[in-house]
Protein backbone atom coordinates (compact mmCIF):
# COMPACT_ATOMS: atom_id res chain seq x y z
CA UNK A 1 0.00 0.00 0.00
CA UNK A 2 1.95 3.04 -1.26
CA UNK A 3 -0.05 5.67 0.63
CA UNK A 4 2.40 8.01 2.36
CA UNK A 5 4.20 6.36 5.27
CA UNK A 6 7.30 6.78 7.46
CA UNK A 7 10.19 4.34 7.99
CA UNK A 8 10.09 4.69 11.79
CA UNK A 9 6.77 5.59 13.41
CA UNK A 10 8.50 6.04 16.78
CA UNK A 11 10.19 9.20 15.46
CA UNK A 12 6.90 10.91 14.60
CA UNK A 13 5.05 13.38 16.86
CA UNK A 14 2.65 11.56 19.17
CA UNK A 15 -1.00 12.16 19.85
CA UNK A 16 -1.58 12.81 23.54
CA UNK A 17 -3.14 9.98 25.52
CA UNK A 18 -6.73 10.84 26.51
CA UNK A 19 -7.40 10.94 30.26
CA UNK A 20 -8.34 7.57 31.70
CA UNK A 21 -11.68 8.97 32.85
CA UNK A 22 -12.54 10.17 29.32
CA UNK A 23 -15.68 8.53 27.94
CA UNK A 24 -15.14 6.13 25.03
CA UNK A 25 -17.69 6.48 22.26
CA UNK A 26 -19.82 3.35 21.87
CA UNK A 27 -20.46 1.80 18.45
CA UNK A 28 -24.05 2.77 17.59
CA UNK A 29 -24.35 1.10 14.18
CA UNK A 30 -22.29 -1.29 12.05
CA UNK A 31 -23.01 -1.86 8.36
CA UNK A 32 -21.39 -4.24 5.89
CA UNK A 33 -21.13 -2.10 2.77
CA UNK A 34 -23.09 -3.40 -0.22
CA UNK A 35 -21.34 -3.57 -3.60
CA UNK A 36 -22.60 -1.62 -6.61
CA UNK A 37 -21.40 -0.14 -9.89
CA UNK A 38 -20.71 3.58 -10.31
CA UNK A 39 -19.74 5.86 -13.19
CA UNK A 40 -19.07 3.90 -16.37
CA UNK A 41 -19.26 0.63 -14.43
CA UNK A 42 -16.51 0.47 -11.81
CA UNK A 43 -17.21 -1.43 -8.57
CA UNK A 44 -17.56 0.33 -5.21
CA UNK A 45 -18.63 -0.57 -1.67
CA UNK A 46 -20.87 2.06 -0.03
CA UNK A 47 -21.35 1.94 3.77
CA UNK A 48 -23.41 5.12 3.76
CA UNK A 49 -25.94 6.44 3.16
CA UNK A 50 -27.74 3.26 4.21
CA UNK A 51 -30.59 2.11 6.42
CA UNK A 52 -28.12 1.75 9.30
CA UNK A 53 -26.16 4.99 8.72
CA UNK A 54 -28.48 7.65 7.32
CA UNK A 55 -27.88 11.22 6.15
CA UNK A 56 -28.82 12.37 9.66
CA UNK A 57 -26.32 9.97 11.27
CA UNK A 58 -23.44 10.90 8.92
CA UNK A 59 -24.10 14.69 8.78
CA UNK A 60 -22.14 16.58 7.40
CA UNK A 61 -20.90 13.61 5.33
CA UNK A 62 -23.19 12.51 2.53
CA UNK A 63 -21.63 9.46 0.89
CA UNK A 64 -18.61 7.17 1.17
CA UNK A 65 -17.48 4.93 -1.71
CA UNK A 66 -14.65 2.43 -1.30
CA UNK A 67 -13.15 1.81 -4.76
CA UNK A 68 -11.31 -1.51 -4.85
CA UNK A 69 -8.84 -2.75 -4.00
CA UNK A 70 -9.09 -4.34 -7.45
CA UNK A 71 -6.52 -5.72 -9.88
CA UNK A 72 -7.70 -4.62 -13.33
CA UNK A 73 -6.89 -6.71 -16.38
CA UNK A 74 -5.90 -4.85 -19.58
CA UNK A 75 -8.89 -2.90 -20.90
CA UNK A 76 -10.98 -3.26 -17.72
CA UNK A 77 -10.32 0.00 -15.85
CA UNK A 78 -13.22 2.44 -15.92
CA UNK A 79 -14.02 5.81 -14.40
CA UNK A 80 -16.76 8.45 -14.31
CA UNK A 81 -16.96 10.52 -17.54
CA UNK A 82 -18.16 14.12 -17.55
CA UNK A 83 -20.93 14.77 -15.03
CA UNK A 84 -22.15 17.74 -12.92
CA UNK A 85 -22.15 18.46 -9.19
CA UNK A 86 -23.71 21.22 -7.10
CA UNK A 87 -24.06 21.93 -3.39
CA UNK A 88 -21.26 19.90 -1.77
CA UNK A 89 -17.59 18.85 -1.94
CA UNK A 90 -16.08 15.68 -3.41
CA UNK A 91 -12.94 14.21 -1.83
CA UNK A 92 -11.02 11.59 -3.83
CA UNK A 93 -8.19 9.80 -2.00
CA UNK A 94 -6.14 7.39 -4.11
CA UNK A 95 -4.19 4.80 -2.11
CA UNK A 96 -2.99 2.58 -4.97
CA UNK A 97 -3.01 3.26 -8.68
CA UNK A 98 -3.81 6.47 -10.49
CA UNK A 99 -6.83 8.58 -11.48
CA UNK A 100 -6.96 11.61 -13.77
CA UNK A 101 -9.32 14.48 -12.92
CA UNK A 102 -10.48 17.31 -15.19
CA UNK A 103 -13.15 19.94 -14.66
CA UNK A 104 -14.95 22.60 -16.66
CA UNK A 105 -12.92 25.38 -15.03
CA UNK A 106 -9.61 23.96 -16.22
CA UNK A 107 -8.69 22.42 -12.86
CA UNK A 108 -7.48 18.91 -12.25
CA UNK A 109 -4.48 16.68 -12.54
CA UNK A 110 -3.21 13.24 -11.64
CA UNK A 111 -4.16 11.70 -8.28
CA UNK A 112 -1.93 8.80 -7.21
CA UNK A 113 -0.35 6.90 -4.31
CA UNK A 114 -1.66 8.76 -1.28
CA UNK A 115 -2.70 12.04 -2.92
CA UNK A 116 -6.13 13.64 -2.45
CA UNK A 117 -8.24 15.79 -4.74
CA UNK A 118 -10.61 18.05 -2.77
CA UNK A 119 -13.13 19.68 -5.10
CA UNK A 120 -15.69 22.20 -3.87
CA UNK A 121 -18.51 21.94 -6.41
CA UNK A 122 -20.40 24.82 -4.77
CA UNK A 123 -22.62 26.60 -7.29
CA UNK A 124 -21.94 23.99 -9.94
CA UNK A 125 -19.20 22.39 -11.99
CA UNK A 126 -18.66 19.60 -14.50
CA UNK A 127 -15.82 17.13 -14.05
CA UNK A 128 -14.62 13.72 -15.08
CA UNK A 129 -12.55 11.14 -13.23
CA UNK A 130 -10.92 8.57 -15.49
CA UNK A 131 -8.02 6.13 -15.36
CA UNK A 132 -5.20 7.29 -17.64
CA UNK A 133 -4.76 5.52 -20.95
CA UNK A 134 -1.72 3.54 -19.81
CA UNK A 135 -3.64 2.02 -16.85
CA UNK A 136 -6.50 1.07 -19.18
CA UNK A 137 -4.03 -0.43 -21.65
CA UNK A 138 -1.90 -2.44 -19.21
CA UNK A 139 -4.21 -2.96 -16.24
CA UNK A 140 -2.99 -2.86 -12.65
CA UNK A 141 -3.92 -2.35 -9.01
CA UNK A 142 -6.43 0.37 -8.11
CA UNK A 143 -7.61 1.33 -4.61
CA UNK A 144 -9.20 4.54 -3.41
CA UNK A 145 -11.93 6.37 -1.53
CA UNK A 146 -14.45 8.97 -2.61
CA UNK A 147 -16.21 11.00 0.08
CA UNK A 148 -18.95 13.61 -0.32
CA UNK A 149 -19.05 16.44 2.25
CA UNK A 150 -22.13 18.63 2.48
CA UNK A 151 -21.99 22.42 2.36
CA UNK A 152 -24.17 24.62 4.59
CA UNK A 153 -26.95 26.50 2.81
CA UNK A 154 -25.03 29.79 2.79
CA UNK A 155 -22.10 28.15 0.99
CA UNK A 156 -23.94 26.05 -1.57
CA UNK A 157 -23.57 28.89 -4.08
CA UNK A 158 -19.89 29.51 -3.39
CA UNK A 159 -17.66 29.52 -6.52
CA UNK A 160 -16.14 26.11 -7.32
CA UNK A 161 -12.62 25.43 -6.04
CA UNK A 162 -10.05 22.69 -6.53
CA UNK A 163 -7.33 21.57 -4.09
CA UNK A 164 -4.57 19.13 -4.96
CA UNK A 165 -3.20 17.61 -1.74
CA UNK A 166 -0.07 15.68 -2.68
CA UNK A 167 0.89 12.80 -0.39
CA UNK A 168 4.01 14.54 0.95
CA UNK A 169 1.79 17.32 2.36
CA UNK A 170 -0.19 14.94 4.58
CA UNK A 171 0.51 15.38 8.31
CA UNK A 172 1.98 12.20 9.84
CA UNK A 173 1.69 11.50 13.56
CA UNK A 174 1.60 8.36 15.68
CA UNK A 175 -0.34 7.07 18.67
CA UNK A 176 0.83 7.25 22.27
CA UNK A 177 2.61 3.86 21.94
CA UNK A 178 3.95 4.42 18.44
CA UNK A 179 2.12 1.40 16.97
CA UNK A 180 -0.37 3.32 14.80
CA UNK A 181 0.38 5.64 11.88
CA UNK A 182 -2.13 8.48 11.54
CA UNK A 183 -2.29 10.39 8.25
CA UNK A 184 -4.24 13.62 8.81
CA UNK A 185 -5.60 14.63 5.41
CA UNK A 186 -7.88 17.42 6.62
CA UNK A 187 -8.96 18.93 9.89
CA UNK A 188 -7.22 18.71 13.26
CA UNK A 189 -6.28 16.01 15.75
CA UNK A 190 -4.84 16.92 19.16
CA UNK A 191 -3.34 20.13 17.77
CA UNK A 192 -1.95 18.54 14.59
CA UNK A 193 -3.43 20.11 11.45
CA UNK A 194 -3.94 18.41 8.09
CA UNK A 195 -3.30 20.23 4.79
CA UNK A 196 -6.88 20.21 3.45
CA UNK A 197 -8.78 23.48 3.64
CA UNK A 198 -12.44 22.67 4.31
CA UNK A 199 -15.61 24.75 4.04
CA UNK A 200 -17.34 22.58 6.65
CA UNK A 201 -15.56 21.71 9.95
CA UNK A 202 -14.43 18.10 9.39
CA UNK A 203 -11.52 15.78 10.15
CA UNK A 204 -10.39 13.06 7.71
CA UNK A 205 -7.70 10.56 8.83
CA UNK A 206 -6.23 7.36 7.35
CA UNK A 207 -5.01 5.19 10.23
CA UNK A 208 -2.81 2.08 10.00
CA UNK A 209 -2.72 -0.10 13.12
CA UNK A 210 0.07 -2.66 13.49
CA UNK A 211 -1.00 -6.20 14.53
CA UNK A 212 -2.15 -6.12 18.16
CA UNK A 213 -2.13 -2.31 18.36
CA UNK A 214 -4.70 -0.58 20.58
CA UNK A 215 -5.65 2.98 19.67
CA UNK A 216 -7.32 5.62 21.88
CA UNK A 217 -7.89 8.91 20.09
CA UNK A 218 -9.24 12.14 21.58
CA UNK A 219 -12.31 13.23 19.60
CA UNK A 220 -14.23 16.53 19.86
CA UNK A 221 -17.54 16.20 21.68
CA UNK A 222 -19.30 18.40 19.12
CA UNK A 223 -18.14 16.26 16.16
CA UNK A 224 -19.87 13.11 15.06
CA UNK A 225 -17.66 10.06 14.47
CA UNK A 226 -17.59 7.50 11.66
CA UNK A 227 -15.08 4.86 10.65
CA UNK A 228 -14.65 2.48 7.72
CA UNK A 229 -12.41 -0.60 7.51
CA UNK A 230 -10.43 -0.48 4.26
CA UNK A 231 -8.39 -3.60 5.06
CA UNK A 232 -7.74 -6.01 7.92
CA UNK A 233 -9.76 -6.81 11.01
CA UNK A 234 -10.00 -5.91 14.69
CA UNK A 235 -12.43 -4.38 17.16
CA UNK A 236 -14.04 -0.99 17.79
CA UNK A 237 -15.54 0.77 20.79
CA UNK A 238 -15.36 0.09 24.53
CA UNK A 239 -17.13 -3.28 24.17
CA UNK A 240 -14.75 -4.50 21.43
CA UNK A 241 -17.23 -4.94 18.58
CA UNK A 242 -15.64 -7.16 15.90
CA UNK A 243 -14.97 -5.34 12.62
CA UNK A 244 -13.49 -6.36 9.28
CA UNK A 245 -12.81 -5.07 5.76
CA UNK A 246 -15.83 -3.50 4.09
CA UNK A 247 -17.62 -2.49 7.28
CA UNK A 248 -18.57 1.02 8.33
CA UNK A 249 -19.55 2.18 11.78
CA UNK A 250 -21.15 5.17 13.44
CA UNK A 251 -20.29 6.03 17.04
CA UNK A 252 -22.36 7.53 19.82
CA UNK A 253 -21.38 10.45 22.04
CA UNK A 254 -18.20 10.65 24.09
CA UNK A 255 -14.65 11.97 24.13
CA UNK A 256 -12.53 9.10 22.75
CA UNK A 257 -12.49 6.71 19.79
CA UNK A 258 -11.07 3.25 20.52
CA UNK A 259 -9.90 0.50 18.15
CA UNK A 260 -7.66 -2.54 18.25
CA UNK A 261 -6.07 -4.54 15.45
CA UNK A 262 -6.12 -8.33 15.34
CA UNK A 263 -2.97 -9.87 16.81
CA UNK A 264 -3.11 -12.84 14.42
CA UNK A 265 -4.87 -11.56 11.29
CA UNK A 266 -6.25 -14.28 9.05
CA UNK A 267 -7.10 -12.17 5.98
CA UNK A 268 -4.88 -10.76 3.23
CA UNK A 269 -3.88 -7.68 5.27
CA UNK A 270 -1.56 -7.96 8.27
CA UNK A 271 -2.56 -4.49 9.48
CA UNK A 272 -5.86 -2.74 10.20
CA UNK A 273 -6.49 0.13 7.77
CA UNK A 274 -9.18 2.61 8.89
CA UNK A 275 -10.68 5.76 7.44
CA UNK A 276 -11.75 7.97 10.37
CA UNK A 277 -14.26 10.77 9.81
CA UNK A 278 -15.57 13.46 12.11
CA UNK A 279 -17.53 16.62 11.49
CA UNK A 280 -19.78 19.25 13.00
CA UNK A 281 -23.35 18.38 11.96
CA UNK A 282 -25.11 21.03 9.88
CA UNK A 283 -28.66 20.07 11.03
CA UNK A 284 -30.11 21.35 7.75
CA UNK A 285 -32.72 19.80 5.46
CA UNK A 286 -31.28 17.73 2.60
CA UNK A 287 -32.79 17.46 -0.87
CA UNK A 288 -30.67 15.25 -3.11
CA UNK A 289 -30.92 13.71 -6.54
CA UNK A 290 -27.97 12.11 -8.29
CA UNK A 291 -25.05 14.58 -8.33
CA UNK A 292 -26.98 17.49 -6.75
CA UNK A 293 -27.41 18.05 -3.00
CA UNK A 294 -29.40 21.11 -1.95
CA UNK A 295 -31.87 22.08 0.79
CA UNK A 296 -35.18 22.10 -1.13
CA UNK A 297 -36.85 20.30 -4.02
CA UNK A 298 -37.12 23.60 -5.89
CA UNK A 299 -33.33 23.97 -5.74
CA UNK A 300 -32.93 20.48 -7.23
CA UNK A 301 -35.26 21.42 -10.11
CA UNK A 302 -33.22 24.58 -10.65
CA UNK A 303 -30.00 22.51 -10.68
CA UNK A 304 -31.43 20.32 -13.46
CA UNK A 305 -32.34 23.41 -15.48
CA UNK A 306 -28.98 25.10 -14.94
CA UNK A 307 -27.12 21.95 -15.95
CA UNK A 308 -29.22 21.39 -19.09
CA UNK A 309 -28.80 25.02 -20.12
CA UNK A 310 -25.01 24.98 -19.66
CA UNK A 311 -24.80 27.23 -16.60
CA UNK A 312 -22.50 24.78 -14.75
CA UNK A 313 -19.86 24.98 -17.47
CA UNK A 314 -19.25 22.83 -20.51
CA UNK A 315 -16.95 19.93 -21.23
CA UNK A 316 -14.68 19.93 -24.29
CA UNK A 317 -16.77 19.31 -27.42
CA UNK A 318 -14.66 16.29 -28.34
CA UNK A 319 -15.31 14.51 -25.06
CA UNK A 320 -18.09 12.07 -24.35
CA UNK A 321 -20.65 13.70 -22.04
CA UNK A 322 -22.37 11.14 -19.85
CA UNK A 323 -25.98 11.34 -18.72
CA UNK A 324 -25.57 11.76 -14.93
CA UNK A 325 -29.00 10.37 -14.18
Amino acid sequence: MPAITHPNWLLLPRVSAPPLQAQARPVAHVVTAPSLLEGAGFPVRRPFPSREITFRDADPFLLLDHMGAVEYAPGEAKGAPWHPHRGFETVTYIIDGVMQHRDSQGGGGIITDGATQWMTAGSGILHDELPPDDLVRTGGLFHGIQLWVNLPSQLKWTPPRYQSLESQLVTLVTSEYGDTLLRIIAGELDGHQGPGSTRTPVTVIHATLAPGARLRLPWPKFFNALAYVMAGSGTAGPTDILIHEGQGMQFGSGDVLTFSASSNPSGPSAVLELLLLGGKPLHEPIASYGPFVMNTHAEIVQAFQDYQEGRMGTSPATDYHADPF
